[in-house]
């Protein structure tokens, strides 16, 4: 019985273990030499050395290439290139104010006093107290509604005639040694809504296409509602 129960421990000792099973059946160059039969010898030593070491510089690259890229390198080429001759810019002026209120009309102020927030749906003072003194007196003066009869109103007219003109905004200009005028731009792109209030009323003027580069432009911005 002993001999029996001896023989079938030796049996189960001399049987390879799952990693060694896997070591000599796996294509991975060096495995099979480090998991090998038998005890520990001087060359499984010195494949195991080669093969931690080389693990270890491949994991070591491979963090430095994430690491390159998730810091988002870039290149950025200038190249100069001089000329005499360039288009002269656009000028596009953005203004906050979208109306002029010195031409504001009574009128104006009847059909469009709603739409510009300055009075309510009764046609009075919208946020009296909020409103500069000035301002608010004349607004009171102009919002006086009680003999008065409205006048047709055109909405078209309406933009032209309150909108901002670079006439009225320019005040020097200066192109390749030689003055300049309002008469030497022209407006290319109005973007406005009509039957509809915004912040801004951008007005583009681009210069006639003999126009070259060398060119000074001082405007003038009025302060408040204008």
């Amino acid at each position: 019985m002993d001999e029996k129960e001896n023989s079938v421990s030796s049996v189960g000792s001399l049987q390879p273990s799952s990693i060694q099973m896997f070591a000599n059946t796996s294509t991975l160059h060096g495995v099979r030499h480090i998991f090998g039969y038998g005890p520990m010898t001087v060359r499984r030593f010195l494949w195991t050395l080669v093969f931690v070491g080389s693990l270890g510089l491949l994991v070591v690259e491979c963090a430095e290439r994430v690491a390159f890229y998730l810091s988002y390198p870039h290149v950025a080429k200038l190249e100069e290139v001089a000329t005499n001759n360039l288009v002269f810019p656009a000028v596009t002026v953005c203004n906050l104010n979208e109306f002029r209120f010195s031409r504001l009309t009574v009128n104006d102020l009847y059909h469009a006093g709603e739409m510009l927030g300055l009075l309510n749906v009764h046609l009075e003072i919208q946020n009296p107290h909020l409103a500069d003194p000035q301002v608010l007196e004349v607004l009171k003066n102009k919002a006086d509604f009680r003999k008065y009869k409205p006048r047709v109103f055109n909405m078209r007219e309406f933009y032209e005639r309150l909108g901002h003109n670079l006439k009225d905004m320019m005040l020097y200009c200066k192109f390749r040694g030689l003055p300049c005028t309002h008469r030497d731009f022209k407006t290319v792109s109005k973007k406005r809504e009509f039957f509809l209030h915004t912040h801004t009323d951008v007005v583009v003027w681009n210069a006639s296409p003999e126009w070259v580069a060398g060119s000074r432009f001082v405007n003038y911005f009025q302060k408040g509602i204008g």
